[in-house]
């Protein structure tokens, strides 16, 4: 049997989760104080994935703002990270943008969507 060992994110503590693997067959989980351990360990394992944070340029601010931050909806195939970054590389959105707004959906070809994290006048 294999054993993995993972830092969980799940929450703030941090604990040092051990995966037991045969195979692609998870056998034991422990070291997790709490059941988001448990479950990012599983998921980690098995199907790991992330938030993509980066800055996209704007146009018109009034502000003279030159880019705006954004994250993906949600989180996305961790294999698919620097596809998002390069799908993202070539967008430019006109100002105003809004908390919320789509700087551009289904960043590539997950079907999510990446949005803007702040207000640019």
């Amino acid at each position: 049997m294999e054993i993995r060992t993972l830092t969980c994110i799940g929450c703030p503590m941090g604990c040092q989760i051990e995966v037991g693997m045969d195979g692609e067959v998870i056998c034991s989980v422990s070291g997790n104080s709490c059941m988001k351990g448990d479950i990012y360990a599983r998921k980690e394992v098995t199907n790991p994935t992330r938030i993509v944070t980066t800055t996209v340029r704007v146009e018109g601010s009034v502000s003279g703002a030159q880019t705006v931050s954004c994250k993906t909806r949600s989180d996305v195939p961790k294999g698919k990270i620097f596809d998002c970054v390069r799908d993202v590389a070539a967008v430019s959105v006109h100002a105003p943008v809004h908390i919320g707004d789509v700087v551009k959906a289904n960043i590539a070809g997950t079907g999510v969507d990446m949005i803007a994290t702040k207000d640019v006048p």
